[in-house]
């Protein structure tokens, strides 16, 4: 048995705008938990908004693919988890599990890649080796946790019946 575990962001709170006319939450909105999430866990690599000041680099997201398991309402309590699934000098290839408070009520998957970027040159550029050696330290951790079903599901209608 391992002891490894997910990041896990700070709780978030379903806010009463954020909601739509089926009364839960819109699903704009789930992008800004996620990128909340996200945002705490780059910080703990040091690549947090002193970072983008100090060296003019960030990341930006290269692509997502997003699984709507269940909804959430205003005022509920949310805790993502994320687990870096994949990494390289330039990249990050991750997944994020949205949950209900401290339960196990799966909302939502969310998977993601990223690049980081030199916005001096507007091009992919390696992580400083400092911050890719924490990114590497979490990823080793992060590889001893199952991976959701989810990650890498293609998206598509099953084949018609003639």
């Amino acid at each position: 048995m391992t002891n490894a575990k997910p990041y896990i962001s700070k709780m978030q709170k379903v806010e009463s705008q954020w909601t739509d006319y089926n009364g839960h939450l819109n699903m704009a909105y789930y992008a800004v938990l996620f990128d909340r999430a996200a945002e705490e866990m780059f910080e703990s690599f040091g690549t947090g908004a002193d970072y983008v000041k100090r060296t003019n680099c960030t990341t930006f997201t290269l692509e997502t693919h997003t699984t709507y398991a269940n909804e959430l309402r205003e005022g509920e309590d949310v805790r993502v988890e994320s687990q870096i699934i994949a990494f390289d000098s330039k990249r990050v290839h991750y997944v994020q599990q949205m949950f209900r408070g401290e339960s196990s009520y799966l909302a939502c998957v969310l998977e993601v890649i990223v690049s980081h970027v030199d916005m001096n040159i507007h091009r992919t550029a390696p992580f400083p080796a400092e911050i890719l050696a924490r990114i590497e330290a979490m990823a080793a951790q992060h590889a001893k946790l199952p991976l959701p079903p989810q990650v890498g599901h293609k998206i598509g209608l099953p084949p018609r019946k003639s």
